[in-house]
């Protein structure tokens, strides 16, 4: 699903060029659950940006489900993340006067799809959440309003979710209950790519990819969670 190759990411800060990502090599296989961490000024938001398709590298390859992305202008990016890339962000970045199906809808909205209701309504079931389709982010829980983020996400079936610190603003028990959304998700065969700075968060996806001064430091697996995305798909536990 993603291959980065020799990939650096320089800026440039008046007469001074400051680098963000050095010589990053990384593969990531379709149907993957990674998480990326690293201290403030690692990296990772800059390789999350790459990863997007909302930025692009200074230098080195980015193979995205087949595709070279690395030079594509705006317009062709764009196309890509509409098409391939479902992103979920620590804040929700849910438009507070629309309701809970009509934010799902959006990415359909954008691309002038159709059954836009229909399927925003079966992308909350996915998240348990249909139930409140026609709330207002005001009246939905933290939980809830990530629960909408993510159904969001993947209303379009996207191949590559991008989760940006997606419990950054929640509690354990909230984070736990979105943490078993992506792992349902993982096993269904959804590829993920998680930022977090919690470790216990991080374990929770089959793969832990660490960065250090724009470096990628290290790369483990989690044998309990690749072991249990191997049994194949179980069924998300969450509140009402």
């Amino acid at each position: 699903m993603i291959r980065l190759v020799g990939l650096e990411k320089d800026y440039v800060m008046g007469d001074e060029i400051v680098p963000a990502l050095r010589e990053v090599n990384l593969h990531v296989q379709r149907g993957s659950f990674v998480a990326i961490m690293g201290p403030s000024g690692s990296g990772k938001s800059t390789l999350m940006n790459i990863l997007g398709c909302l930025d692009r590298s200074s230098r080195g390859q980015y193979v995205l489900d087949g595709e070279d992305v690395s030079d594509l202008d705006d317009d062709d990016l764009a196309g890509i993340r509409n098409r391939k890339i479902g992103f979920v962000f620590q804040s929700f970045n849910l438009l507070h006067h629309a309701t809970a199906a009509e934010n799902v809808a959006l990415p359909l909205v954008y691309a002038g799809a159709e059954q836009q209701t229909a399927r925003a309504l079966r992308a909350l079931e996915k998240v348990a959440l249909a139930h409140r389709a026609g709330h207002r982010p005001a009246e939905l829980s933290g939980g809830q309003r990530q629960r909408v983020a993510i159904a969001r996400a993947i209303i379009t079936e996207p191949p590559l979710i991008l989760a940006d610190e997606p419990t950054g603003n929640l509690d354990t028990r909230t984070s736990e209950e979105i943490l078993a959304i992506f792992e349902d998700l993982h096993r269904s065969g959804s590829t993920i790519v998680m930022v977090t700075h919690e470790r216990d968060v991080a374990e929770h996806a089959a793969r832990i990819v660490t960065f250090r001064d724009g470096r990628l430091v290290s790369d483990e697996t989690v044998p309990a969670r690749a072991e249990a995305s191997a049994r194949g798909p179980a069924k998300a536990e969450v509140s009402p």
